[in-house]
């Protein structure tokens, strides 16, 4: 027995006589109101408690304890042990009950024991596993960032002008992907509710543009599905970008409204701003835009559709898709 288990021990065993005197002495206190016959009525309580609470060892000391006073003072001839055939088949039966009760409440606390060491172990794997998720998606997240980070270095020593703004915008993005990664999961690395994300990407687009518009953000209390993120997250950026560049003039203060609503079946991704719409004649489906032509791509990829219209002084962009089962 080890020095921090036998304290405990003691008080278990000190449990038993505590709870066989307090059976013995409610018994005693009721035997006017019990008729005969019921000698053990107020023990059997004390051992189940006692074998549940302290274990099988002060359970069959309470037990012992229980039978005895039982056997001596409730069992005729009083004050006494009678060894007659009746005595000894209602001492057997006490002894059979008992046991059975100690041995059952005893498995039931070795079970419960050994539930909750596995419960322990697998929380243990479930905390390794989220912090290896979480030390993945962080390196991801930090190399993406590094790809883009190449891109632009490299437009930098690029003559022609074309080229170096298309590796500029490329390694944008690629960044901006990077940032998607980063924000999805929070640092417990919980999936992050689309508004919270939308807020902070949206914060960090505007401040890189120097935009002063005033952003909203509206719905999008739950994750998105990690397969429909990037996509739709991309989307929503492209179509802020655009508007941050087309839609308002320089040192003009806008609104811009960014919205997550479901829609019967389908989720719906709309961004709207009360800037310039585009010009008369504008098709967003044939144009040479990148930006737009990753919007389409986007929308394909999950299945969907988008769309660009002038409603009631706003230029609204909608993406429309249907969730991923989770």
């Amino acid at each position: 027995m080890s020095r921090a288990s036998a304290p405990t021990t003691a008080i278990g065993y000190g449990q038993a006589i505590a709870a066989a005197s307090a059976a013995f002495a409610l018994r005693f206190g009721l035997d006017a109101w019990f008729p005969p016959g019921f000698p053990y009525l107020t023990f059997f309580p004390a051992i189940v408690l006692t074998a549940y609470f302290a274990g099988r060892g002060p359970g069959i000391l309470c037990a012992v304890l229980s039978g005895l006073l039982a056997w001596c003072f409730f069992i005729p001839p009083f004050g006494g042990f009678a060894f007659d055939f009746a005595t000894l088949v209602a001492v057997g039966f006490f002894v059979f009950v008992a046991g059975v009760d100690i041995f059952f409440i005893d498995g039931m606390r070795q079970a419960m024991r050994k539930l909750a060491v596995e419960r322990e172990s697998l929380a243990e794997l479930a905390r390794s596993r989220d912090l290896l998720y979480r030390e993945m998606h962080h390196r991801a997240s930090n190399n993406i960032q590094m790809v883009g980070a190449l891109l632009r270095l490299q437009s930098a020593g690029v003559a022609d002008e074309d080229a170096r703004h298309a590796l500029t915008e490329a390694g944008v993005r690629i960044e901006t992907i990077a940032k998607i990664q980063r924000q999805l999961h929070d640092q417990t690395g919980e999936p992050t509710p689309f508004r919270v994300f939308a807020e902070a990407l949206l914060n960090d687009a505007g401040q890189a543009a120097g935009a002063r518009h005033a952003v909203r953000v509206e719905g999008g209390e739950a994750p998105l599905h990690p397969e429909q993120a990037t996509p739709v997250t991309l989307v929503m950026l492209e179509c802020f970008n655009n508007a941050l560049e087309h839609a308002f003039e320089p040192g003009s203060d806008g609104r811009i409204v960014v919205a997550l609503a479901q829609e019967g079946d389908n989720h719906v991704l709309t961004i709207r701003d009360n800037g310039a719409g585009p010009p008369d004649g504008f098709e967003p489906a044939t144009s040479k835009s990148l930006g737009l032509r990753i919007v389409h791509a986007m929308a394909r990829q999950l299945g969907g559709a988008f769309s660009m219209a002038r409603i009631d002084g706003w230029t609204v962009c909608r993406l429309t898709y249907a969730p991923t089962a989770a």
